[in-house]
This record gives structure tokens, C-alpha cells and sequence, in this order.
């Protein structure tokens, strides 16, 4: 694994974190020699930086061009061991596709975050929504996603941000448009008999998928 990113940003966060007995999740632009990176760092709650994951997936789209400053991640899917429990780590674009996601719980996750960028009307009403309540369902954890929120060049980004359970159901959701603090409580004890752990990874057939 690369090194935690250093830096007054991180270092600000771990005392945060410290402080308030809290685990963190952060989004940055990360600078590694010739090469830069979206990344996310994870703060667990003694303020010990456990690890950070690279967005793997870059997008070049109208408005996004962020193949012209990101490198693709060479970290995997990033899943970290943390005193509130197994987080993985998907940002933004890396949400989209359904074996980066599986590779999470594949890995242990039991919740997902997802620092994003999505802008306002981007894509057809409820897709956020439905990709994560499907991604959570299929593969047995809580997801949350973090969406920023405000007016950039030619972009509005949306907020909001929501969490959904293992059973695919939205548990809390923020409104669109507004700097908003969400708040959700969350039972890791609902992972051991959701649909995903108990029926859908048992009876997996990797055998039949490795050379697709």
C-alpha cells in the first residue's frame, strides 16, 4: 500500500478525529511525484490515518475532464479495517461499475463511502439512488453517499447525499441543493441476514465468471 497522504489537511483531520473519537473519511488531490490522484484518505477514530484509495475509474465527459489531471488509481478497491467496522471506499466515478463494487464486499466491506461530484440533473431522476440501492443489496453492506453541493464553471452540483441499508432501502437522504449535515444511524447487525450474505455470495459461481 502507498503512503498516507501527509500534509496540514490530513494532519487537521486526525486531530479531528482524535478529538472527537470519530472515524474519517476525506477527498483530496493527491500529488505523488509526475502523477496526481483523487484521493481518499481514512482517518480511524484515535486519529491514525489506516489507509486511502485512488479513484481507479477516470472519466474525460463535457464538463468533466478529469483525464487531463487524474492518473487512474493503482491502489484497488480500498477496504479498511476501523473501529467502527470494515469501511471500503468507492469515489465517484469508481460507483458506476458493478465489479469494482463487488470487489468491496468481496474484500469485507460492510460500509461503502462514496465521496462524489455529481452534478444536478446529470443523470435521469433516481439513478444515484437506484445504482447504490442496488449495489447494496447485491453485495450485503450499507452504503453512503457523499455528494458535494454548490455551482462550479458549468456545473451545479446536486447534494443530496444519502445512506442506504443492505436491503436496498434508503434510511436517510439530504435535500437537493443545500449544505446539509446528514445524520443516520446504522446495525452491522442487519449485514448477517441480508439477502446478499445470506443467499447471493454464498452461491457465487467464480468458476464461471473468471473468463468473462
Amino acid at each position: 500500500m502507498a503512503e498516507p497522504i501527509p500534509g496540514p489537511i490530513t494532519e487537521a483531520f486526525s486531530a479531528k478525529a482524535r478529538e472527537l473519537g470519530v472515524v474519517v473519511v476525506l477527498n483530496l488531490f493527491e500529488r505523488e511525484k509526475d502523477r496526481t490522484y483523487d484521493s481518499s484518505p481514512v482517518i480511524d477514530a484515535n486519529g491514525e490515518i489506516v489507509g486511502k484509495t485512488r479513484m481507479v475509474h477516470i472519466i474525460d465527459a463535457p464538463c468533466f475532464y478529469e483525464q487531463d489531471y487524474y492518473s487512474p488509481g493503482n491502489l484497488g478497491a480500498g477496504v479498511f479495517d476501523t473501529s467502527v467496522g470494515r469501511i471500503g471506499i468507492a469515489i465517484c466515478y469508481d460507483r458506476h461499475f458493478p465489479e469494482y463494487m463487488r470487489a468491496l464486499a468481496l474484500k469485507g466491506a460492510e460500509l461503502v463511502v462514496v465521496p462524489q461530484a455529481g452534478a444536478a440533473d446529470e443523470w435521469p431522476p433516481g439513478i444515484f439512488e437506484a445504482e447504490l440501492q442496488i449495489a447494496a443489496f447485491q453485495n450485503g453492506y450499507f452504503a453512503a453517499l457523499v455528494n458535494r453541493v454548490g455551482r462550479e464553471d458549468c456545473l451545479t452540483f446536486a447534494g443530496e447525499s444519502f445512506v442506504v441499508d443492505p436491503e436496498g432501502r434508503i434510511v436517510a437522504h439530504a435535500p437537493r441543493g443545500e449544505d446539509y449535515i446528514l445524520f443516520c444511524d446504522i446495525d452491522l447487525g442487519q449485514l448477517k441476514g441480508c439477502p446478499a450474505r445470506k443467499h447471493f455470495l454464498p452461491d457465487r459461481r467464480p468458476e464461471v465468471y473468471e473468463n468473462l
